[in-house]
């Protein structure tokens, strides 16, 4: 079986958030015994590209809104992670210092159509010129959901017609909306398809993906149910097209999220030494936020937004930082200038008690995992997450809003064998319960120590998820 793989991130190349981890894991799993995977991504001009050693395997021109652009296809041939990596290089247009904005400045890049069809034409013309044509094109959402289209409705991509194409769907609130007028920069295609283009009156790159790819995944059960009523308005047609949709939830690296190994945590730890392993690298962390090591934590890592339910957590914070709770925060991540500032506050009126990193470090977040007892996640949306994941693969117990793949992963302590704490409002009243619950735990020695051993023993691995992946390739490659 030959798969390509097309996403604008791929870890650890690039990478904002899941989509850069699930396309940098998933392909490690599916490629070997006889299958290959091939991922392919934009070259961007960022620290990691300027390291990396490329082989050309393809030159090529496109046409453009009355504009042409020279491409590359290249080889990362320093890229060690377990399948070929391929990068897609346009001058003008993917050769920015950024994935979807500006690293400098912030702002989001304002020719975002022109770009990412740009890199899904480059990718086919690729294809195009296989003379073995891949058994599979695996799409990564709204980002490649042309691909399918395309592959179907372009008489240059003719002879792809028949090439199944899989598109999954990592986060349903992006639909990549556009003026209809937009659709001048793809390459010429059959105008009886261009109603696959429509959806609600506008240009819709993730509803053509929807309309024209063979499979729709996504990246949890629950959060294929809720699409069906909440989608932004793609809910019908998603009801439409249901017998072609599945939800697989995601996996975890667990080569790389491993406490018995990771390079990136000081003191390493298995199931079976998990007290004292927790306990040293709480220390670390108490180290570098100025807290006490005696009391427990309860840690956010992650973007500071709506989706994520990150604006509830100052409020959540601060009844129990103002209140008799023997309890310690630590928050790392970036987000909306306003909660910031609100974190900030916290962290400045409760230095001993509240720790704030206002950034992404990939180092920090793993300690914080290590060293944690309790990771929270508020989210309003969460197709899958996977923070929770490598929370239980540290030991670490997932205080979660019952929400999407949060509802699959997570089950509540006053089930049998429950693994973390649960609550399905999002308001504060509900979210404050569920805290307490987690503070009155930490106090238990015992059971504390029986639920972290309990996680940390739970297989989170690509494994089962691959294997599902592999059976849907099979099924459409038949056909």
């Amino acid at each position: 079986m030959f798969v390509i793989h097309a996403s604008m991130e791929c870890y650890p190349a690039a990478k904002t958030g899941g989509l850069g981890d699930v396309v940098g894991a998933l392909p490690k799993y599916l490629h070997g015994d006889g299958d290959t995977c091939f991922v392919v991504i934009p070259k961007y001009r960022t620290k990691w590209f300027e390291v990396q050693d490329f082989h050309t395997v393809c030159e090529g021109r496109l046409e453009q809104g009355g504009r042409s652009f020279g491409f590359r296809i290249q080889q990362v041939i320093t890229f060690t992670e377990g399948f070929p990596l391929f990068v897609v290089d346009v001058p003008g247009r993917l050769d920015r210092n950024g994935i979807y904005s500006d690293n400098a400045s912030g702002f989001n890049y304002t020719d975002e159509i022109e770009r990412y069809v740009a890199f899904q034409t480059a990718i086919l013309d690729w294809i195009n010129s296989f003379d073995t044509l891949p058994n599979i094109v695996h799409c990564h959402d709204h980002h490649t959901a042309l691909i399918p289209f395309m592959m179907t409705s372009c008489p240059k991509y003719e002879r792809l017609a028949k090439v199944p194409s899989v598109l999954t769907i990592h986060n349903g609130e992006y639909h990549g909306q556009n003026h209809f007028a937009n659709t001048r920069y793809l390459p010429p295609f059959y105008w009886n398809s261009v109603g696959l283009l429509e959806w609600n009156g506008v240009f819709n790159s993730l509803a053509t993906g929807i309309k024209a790819a063979w499979k729709v995944t996504t990246v949890s059960q629950s959060y294929m149910q809720e699409l069906m009523y909440n989608s932004g308005g793609l809910e019908p047609l998603i009801i439409r097209e249901e017998q072609k949709c599945i939800g697989i939830l995601n996996g975890i690296d667990a080569e790389v999220w491993d406490p018995a190994k990771d390079p990136r945590i000081p003191f390493h730890y298995s199931s079976d030494s998990i007290q004292p392993g927790k306990q040293l690298n709480k220390k670390e962390l108490c180290d570098l936020f100025k807290l006490d090591p005696q009391k427990p934590i309860i840690s956010f890592i992650g973007r500071m937004v709506t989706e994520k339910g990150a604006d509830l957590l100052p409020d959540l914070f601060a009844h129990f930082l103002e209140s008799r709770y023997d309890v310690q925060f630590v928050i790392l991540g970036t987000g909306e200038r306003w909660m910031h500032q609100r974190f900030a506050e916290l962290g400045q009126r409760f230095p001993s008690k509240c720790g704030v990193k206002l950034e992404y470090n990939e180092n920090v977040a793993h300690l914080i995992y290590a060293g944690s007892e309790f990771i929270l996640m508020p989210s309003r949306v969460e197709p899958c997450g996977l923070n929770q994941m490598y929370s239980m693969r540290y030991g670490t117990i997932p205080i979660v809003r019952a929400v999407g793949g949060l509802r699959d992963t997570v089950t509540d302590m006053s089930e049998p064998d429950g693994v973390g704490f649960r609550f399905y409002n999002f308001n504060l009243e509900e979210s404050i319960i569920a805290v307490e619950r987690a503070i009155e735990l930490f106090y238990e020695n015992e059971k504390l120590f029986e639920v972290q051993q309990r996680v940390m023993n739970i297989d989170h691995s690509w494994n089962k998820a691959a294997t599902n992946y592999k059976q849907i390739y099979k099924t459409l490659d038949q056909h």
